[in-house]
């Protein structure tokens, strides 16, 4: 998915992404630990959590950017 320079230079919406993945993978850690798991099957299930949350949240950004890009190209239409 291509973005316009102007669009993709805020890391912000990208920190958020990652903040809330991290979040939900403390929360699972937290939720396992009370679980009777092993360290690894622990490690293994946040992980999965961190990869799963951050990847739809940062698909979902990108997409989002992408949609409501106001920029246009020099031909005067809206990259595509």
């Amino acid at each position: 998915m291509k973005l316009c320079r102007e669009c993709g230079r805020s890391p912000w919406p990208f920190l958020m992404a990652f903040f809330v993945a991290g979040l939900c993978t403390f929360i699972t850690w937290l939720t396992l630990t009370y679980s009777q798991f092993d360290t690894i099957e622990r490690m293994a299930g946040s992980l999965l959590v961190f990869v799963l949350v951050g990847g739809t949240l940062v698909h979902y950004v990108l997409s989002c950017i992408r949609r409501h890009c106001r920029h246009e190209k020099p031909g005067g239409h809206p990259h595509r």
